[in-house]
């Protein structure tokens, strides 16, 4: 922003932000028609500081316009909110005008900011919920709504553009990126690219593994991608940047690591006491058994941040004459005040805006212990330099809100999970298959917790079953079953599995009570539940709607839909180790055999993460990806007696090793 008056405008309106957080003197509604209102007309002002746009053109009248009739919308929300519910919501044609000016304006700043695509998908979302649906055959008709309908619901509503993702844009994610735009302008980044310069620089791709472990640590306590995304995505995605990792990349690995935040205990968000109550398993059993699951996943994500460096050429930044960590901590640690006072108000309970509101003025507090305080001008330009950053990220998290509210509309999500059974066909792997579906569509109208619920009620009994079901067939293929179970089993056909499936269900809830200890069942239901919940989490980092990969495109400066796909692939570890729940012991099991199973999946999700990016040491070709592909299959596969584990750990190993000395050789050759 170059401009002074604009930059005051800034200043002013996050302070209003910081005012109705911390004091709540507002409605949700209103303060989130405020938010796009206000970001609509900063983001039309700023295209007016380009070189090509002069005072004289029509491009900065038109700007000049949007941005008052952007405000004038807001208003009119605000003024003739209850006018509207007096008229018992019939429209008049001031409602229409605005109405579609609003989402006309949202169309027109997401594409500003991110491109075409979201454009496109609202446009689509918007055809389908009027009269599209009407022309769809199947369950996925939809006989259409009211333009006068459709409107309210879009506008006037907390269902819509001013729902959850603005309120979550207004409040938390606001108060974040403002938090980091202090962090940076105290100095606090060069203090944390120095120290993980010490303590990661070491090992190949350190700047991403401490971005990993950072976002991992945080969003196990805020419990929240977004929120996560945003507070330490303002730190880690420039530092990863800068040291040789693209932006893109960046943003996905940050994405990819907050959303693995809720899986790690002991917090694990609202998810944990969520789950806890729903199946009446004690809560220090899920944390337990979140564990090695949760170390897996953040392993995984590690893996790809390591692969992504060695084919980039990313050699150990660690310098033998650079300073040590007790230099680096001597110089900085005061930066660490503000984090430990961050945490400490989360995990006492208050609110994350709250907390980061505190936080940004320990910020402050903190560089008064430094030679280089923070002064009134790097206070103003740090506020300043927030509202910059929050611009895409703010609109973008508006606009999201009119797909939701046509999601939420029409039923699509809840569609798609009365179809897994009919769909499953008695197939487990089928039936996660389509839960992963399910809980997709599901988590672009509905939160993770209120996604897990819906999917749990609807799917979560299919998937014990199966579960329980695959574990007898198990025993029954190894004859551990006794012989008046196997003959009663063998009464309903000559196929196990087709016998298991076709037995009536009291009769398979007699023999699972008296064959399989109470602990197991327990964990076979934990496990059901905490496959959906993990798949629930996927909405955070899947295209078409995942908000924390937009949250850090928007840090990053990348196209929002290219950072969703880059998450989507580096947060693979939400996909399979769910499958782990279900086909081994990793959560039902004693604890020999989960770590057994922890043991060899850390090498087999290694395999599989360089089949993903295409390489490991170098790059891989059509035997190695096939060698690794039964390595991963080896090594991950339960069922299989030890010696296939090991057989697949040294075509691993053998790989890995080949590829080193290959590696090694050329770059002998090419000295």
């Amino acid at each position: 922003m170059k401009s002074n008056y604009l930059r005051w405008a800034a200043f002013f309106f996050a302070l209003f932000h910081i005012y109705c957080n911390v004091f709540a003197s507002i409605s949700e509604l209103w303060l989130s028609a405020i938010h796009f209102g206000g970001f609509c007309a900063i983001c039309a002002l700023m295209a007016n500081e380009s070189d090509s746009v002069s005072s004289k053109s029509l491009a900065y009248w038109v700007n000049v316009a949007l941005a008052v009739i952007a405000v004038l919308t807001s208003t009119y929300l605000i003024l003739f909110e209850n006018a509207l519910y007096a008229r018992e919501t019939e429209y008049i044609l001031s409602d229409y005008l605005f109405s579609i000016v609003a989402i006309g304006l949202a169309i027109e700043f997401t594409r500003r900011t991110t491109g075409w695509f979201m454009p496109i998908l609202i446009l689509i979302s918007l055809s389908y919920i009027l009269f599209l649906g009407r022309y769809i055959g199947g369950v996925f008709s939809f006989p259409g709504l009211s333009l006068e309908t459709v409107l309210y619901r879009s506008f006037f509503t907390s269902e819509g553009m001013f729902g959850l993702t603005a309120q979550i844009s207004s409040t938390f994610v606001f108060m974040f990126i403002i938090f980091g735009s202090f962090l940076l302008r105290s100095g606090a980044g060069d203090f944390i690219v120095k120290l993980a310069g010490c303590l990661a620089g070491r090992f190949t791709g350190g700047a991403g593994l401490v971005a990993v472990v950072g976002s991992g640590l945080m969003g196990s306590v805020s419990g929240s991608a977004v929120a996560n995304t945003v507070s330490t995505g303002v730190i880690t995605i420039p530092m990863m940047k800068k040291s040789g990792f693209p932006g893109q990349f960046s943003a996905g690995v940050v994405a990819a690591s907050s959303t693995g935040g809720a899986l790690m205990p002991p917090v694990m968000g609202a998810g944990a006491f969520v789950l806890a109550s729903y199946t009446q398993i004690p809560y220090l059993t899920i944390i337990a058994a979140s564990a090695l699951p949760a170390i897996l996943y953040f392993l995984t994500v590690s893996y790809f941040v390591r692969i992504e460096a060695k084919r980039l050429g990313l050699n150990p930044t660690h310098d033998a004459d650079s300073e040590t960590v007790s230099d680096v901590l001597k110089e900085g640690w005061h930066f660490i005040i503000p984090m430990v006072i961050l945490v400490g108000f989360l995990v006492s309970g208050r609110t994350p805006t709250t907390s980061a509101a505190f936080a940004i003025i320990s910020v402050i507090a903190a560089s008064w212990l430094s030679s280089t305080p923070m002064r009134l001008p790097d206070i103003f330009d740090a506020v300043v330099d927030g509202v910059k950053t929050m611009v895409s990220t703010a609109l973008l998290l508006v606009a999201v809100g009119i797909i939701i509210n046509v999601v939420t509309t029409t039923g699509v999500g809840n569609a798609f999970s009365l179809m897994i059974v009919e769909w499953a066909q008695g197939s487990l792997f089928i039936t996660l298959v389509l839960v992963a579906l399910a809980s997709l569509v599901l988590g672009m109208g509905l939160p993770v917790t209120a996604s897990y619920i819906v999917l749990a009620t609807l799917s979560a009994p299919l998937i014990f079953d199966l579960i329980s079901q695959s574990q007898l067939l198990i025993a029954l293929q190894a004859g551990d079953l006794p012989s008046n179970v196997t003959a009663t089993i063998g009464l309903f056909g000559g196929d196990p599995l087709v016998a298991l499936q076709e037995m009536p269900l009291e009769m398979k809830q007699l023999i699972r009570q008296e064959l399989l200890e109470p602990e197991l069942l327990t964990g076979m239901l934990l496990s059901a539940h905490l496959i959906i919940f993990w798949l629930s989490q996927d909405s955070n980092v899947t295209p078409p709607v995942c908000l924390a990969s937009f949250a850090a495109a928007g840090i990053a400066g990348t196209r929002p839909m290219a950072t969703g796909l880059t998450s989507w692939k580096v947060a693979k570890g939400l996909y399979l180790v769910p499958v782990l729940f279900a086909y081994s012991p990793l959560i039902s099991g004693s604890w020999p055999e989960r770590i057994e199973v922890f043991i060899w999946s850390c090498m087999g999700l290694y395999a599989l993460a360089g089949i993903l990016q295409w390489h490991l040491e170098t790059k891989i070709n059509l035997l190695s990806a096939g060698l690794l592909l039964l390595s991963a299959g080896l090594l991950m596969w339960t069922p299989f007696p030890i010696i296939y584990h090991l057989v697949g750990a040294v075509i691993l190993f053998a790989i890995v090793f080949m590829q080193n000395r290959s590696v090694k050789a050329s770059l002998v050759s090419n000295a």
